[in-house]
């Protein structure tokens, strides 16, 4: 098999992330719930993930480092969370409906929002941005990047936007976690929202934030922190009370072990990767007839991902027949965000994405693009 949907979920992950699921999975524990040497060791599984973290990104203290099941969940604590009535928004007309929903569920409890347009390549001008402020904007919520054009978001300047204007920075890592540098002091970025199973390497089911200090929250989810348990009121404690219930102790761990495996490579190393393989299949993209490429045609204002459409074949069609054919996994349909599509001028027919690996190599790439010769050809 040929896989190539890794913006939905990476495959294959590093060899130590399997086993560390597997070893984690087997010994047992419960982090918070006693003193017995399970309990203390699926605690430090969590901080030494925690701390991990800390090093990707930049951030100061671990405390503030929260987990959740993923991203989705992750945006719904922060902007369900920092907003109440009467508070205005500005996002991207890029965004996922991880941002999208929670927002217009949102809009009916009198929260606003703008949705500032990109061009039709994904690229957002952040003088845009900053002329549609208005004096009730609480939040600036925009995703690193497009996971339908691949195109990269200027979060550095978008953080001293909102900086200027005193508003909250909201990023969403969902596509750029473990291959774009982030660093939440130097960009201004007030809450992070990332997956696990993405570009950190790590299992499904594991995603999570970081709020700045300062920033106060509530949790969606109330229940069992295994600390001050004598409290019929939820504790106020970070992480702790914002974790109710058992957390996913082995996938928490491989997450961490995903994202040392990180931390060793070097995010240099592994971006350079995927702008080479990036810029092979671009190249191999416009000899083929009737393709249309979806998105910054520059490798390097992208993410390693490709849309594109075609001029008599459908992306499910050609989807269908790569996988039936030749055992090669892609991704059709609108990709969980309508808005991208509607930017690209795809929203009625959805578009065909191709999403590379840092596992990945040119050979595969060169079975991809003589596989989808075939497919349109034939």
């Amino acid at each position: 098999m040929l896989y190539f949907d890794n913006a939905a979920t990476s495959w294959p992950k590093p060899e130590v992330v399997y086993e560390t699921h597997n070893r984690v999975f087997r010994q047992g524990g419960n982090a918070g719930r006693g003193v017995n040497q399970s309990s203390l060791r699926a605690g430090r599984l969590l901080f030494e993930t925690r701390e991990a973290l800390c090093r990707l990104f930049g951030i100061p203290d671990s405390e503030r480092v929260v987990f959740t099941q993923n991203v989705t969940e992750a945006l719904n604590v922060g902007l369900q969370g920092l907003l109440q009535s009467g508070d205005h928004v500005l996002t991207s007309s890029v965004e996922h409906n991880a941002v999208v929903r929670p927002l217009e569920y949102l809009r009916e409890r009198g929260v606003s929002y703008t949705v500032v347009p990109c061009s039709r390549e994904g690229i957002l001008d952040p003088a845009d941005v900053e002329s549609y402020i208005q004096p009730n904007t609480k939040l600036l919520c925009f995703t690193h990047a497009s996971n339908v054009l691949g195109s990269i978001l200027p979060i550095i300047e978008l953080g001293q936007v909102a900086k200027r204007h005193q508003c909250l920075f909201m990023v969403d890592a969902a596509q750029s976690g473990g291959v774009l540098p982030i660093q939440v002091e130097e960009q201004q970025i007030d809450f992070l929202a990332f997956t696990g199973h993405k570009g950190l390497m790590g299992p499904q089911g594991v995603g999570g934030f970081y709020a700045k200090p300062g920033i106060e929250l509530h949790s969606l989810i109330y229940g069992g922190t295994g600390i001050h348990s004598q409290e019929l009121k939820q504790p106020g404690i970070w992480p702790e009370g914002m974790e109710s219930g058992t957390r996913n102790i082995p996938g928490i761990a491989a997450l961490g072990a995903g994202i040392e495996f990180i931390l060793d490579e070097g995010l240099e190393k592994i971006r350079q990767h995927e702008v080479n393989l990036m810029t092979m299949l671009l190249a191999g993209l416009r000899k083929l007839p009737e393709v249309r490429i979806l998105g910054p045609q520059n490798p390097n204002r992208r993410v390693g991902l490709v849309s594109c459409m075609f001029d008599r074949h459908s992306p499910e069609a050609v989807s269908l027949e790569l996988d039936r054919r030749y055992d090669i996994v892609t991704r059709a349909g609108l990709h969980c965000a309508p808005l991208a599509h509607k930017t690209a001028g795809t929203l009625k027919t959805g578009a065909l994405r191709f999403s590379l690996s840092y596992f990945q190599t040119e050979e595969d790439i060169q079975s991809l693009l003589a596989a989808l010769a075939s497919v349109i050809g034939g």
